[in-house]
Formats: structure tokens, sequence, C-alpha cells
């Protein structure tokens, strides 16, 4: 084996980890859209200074952070990942001028990723519009909860999703697969959530924790967080 790409979903800097480990310096990540715009690439050694980045701001086409707003973020903070359409206008969605339109704010398009980029202009994903959970007014993207609760030795994979509440609007809820040999328990999950509050803000850390034995996913691997989440709104209307 000498040569690794992988991209379509972010991959939690403890697995990238561990396969350059296993592997050596030979995964290069790839981040962009069948829909056009700049495209992001980093190698084993520049990812290894910034775990978790997809890649440096590219120079040809620009790439913005826009709030709900549309006005531009500073580094640092997360927003809406907006591409900039090539010359002569780029892509329509075919018979859906409504969802054209919807991607677009002054030239640009979003493909509904959330994330930032940090002082050195590297981007960072940290979700999916539809996936961030709104609880109490205050955004949190799943993606971030994820990352660090898979960290555990016991999970196999996380899929974090917001739950109906009626005062906040929506909870931070824990989905887990374990690992082969680790059995569901009370006190496992209190381990686990516990184990999330060492690193995380108080307000992200998961408010509950269901343990699962698989995870749905469509053909290309990626968690169908939307299936995970279905269950707990059926009967109700979840708001974003």
């Amino acid at each position: 084996m000498t040569y690794i790409v992988h991209g379509a979903a972010p991959c939690p800097p403890e697995v990238k980890h561990a396969m350059i480990e296993w592997f050596g310096p030979k995964l290069s990540e790839y981040y962009a859209g069948s829909e056009g715009g700049a495209g992001f690439t980093i190698d084993s050694h520049e990812w290894l200074k910034k775990p978790g980045s997809v890649g440096k701001r590219p120079q040809l086409l620009q790439v913005r952070i826009l709030d709900e707003n549309g006005h531009d973020l500073p580094n640092g903070q997360a927003g809406g990942i907006y591409h900039q359409l090539p010359p002569g206008g780029g892509f329509t969605y075919y018979k859906d001028e409504a969802k054209t339109n919807a991607s677009r704010v002054d030239g640009f398009f979003t493909m509904g990723d959330v994330g930032y980029f940090d002082e050195d202009d590297y981007l960072f994903l940290t979700g999916r519009n539809a996936e961030t959970i709104i609880s109490g007014g205050v955004n949190i993207y799943p993606q971030e909860v994820d990352n660090e609760l898979i960290k555990h030795e016991a999970v196999a994979d996380s899929a974090t999703v917001g739950v109906p509440h009626d005062e906040w609007g929506e909870q931070v809820k824990a989905v887990i697969m374990l690992k082969p040999g680790y059995e569901p328990s009370d006190r496992l999950a209190q381990e686990i959530l516990d184990f999330g509050r060492r690193t995380l803000p108080s307000f992200k850390v998961p408010r509950s924790l269901d343990f699962v034995t698989e995870l749905p996913r469509s053909e290309a691997g990626k968690i169908q967080r939307n299936k995970v989440r279905a269950p707990y709104w059926e009967g109700r209307t979840r708001q974003i």
C-alpha cells in the first residue's frame, strides 16, 4: 500500500491518527462537491500539523464562512461554507430552481456544510446545517461531539443527534455503537458521558445516551444522521 485517498465525510481525528500510525503518512484527504467550486486537499504530513483539517484555503476560487444573515464570519467562528461559483454561473439543481436559488449568496453557493477557518486559514468541518442541534438558542455541531466520544475505548462509532425537549427545543443525545467485547449498561453509558465531559463544553455534553447494534449508513459509508434522529421525532415537528 503506497497511497490512500479518502473523503466524502469528516474522519474523526482519533481514527485518522490511528490510520497514519498503521499505514504511515500515506493518506491524502480531499473535500469538494460535485456542484463544483474550490476543492481542498491535505496530505498526512500537513494534517499532523493541523489535525482535523481538510486543507488550506484555496487560491483559485474563494471560500467564505457566512452566518445565517449572509455576513462574513472571522476566522475561528463556525458558519455556512460558501464556495465561489466559477465563471459562467456554474451548476443548477435538476428541475429545482428554488433549491438552486436557496443555495446561493452573491455569486457563492453552499452544499450545506458548516465549518470554520483557523488562524492559518485551514478549514475544519463541524457538520451540516440540517444536522445542527439548536438547544436553548445555542447551535451545537454534532460532529464535534462525535469526535470526542469516539476516543473512549469502548466506542466503535457515535452519531450525536438532537432530540425533542419541551423547554430547550432540542437536547443533545449520543447514539453509540460499541466495540466487540463491551456490553451496554447504565454504568458504561455514564462512563462515556463523563468521558465526554472532560473535553467538551458543558452545553455540548450529551444529556442522554442510547446504545445500538448498528448505525444506518449510505452506500458511500456515511452515517445517515437523519435516520438516527427520525425515531425520536415521530409525531413531532423539528424546527430548524
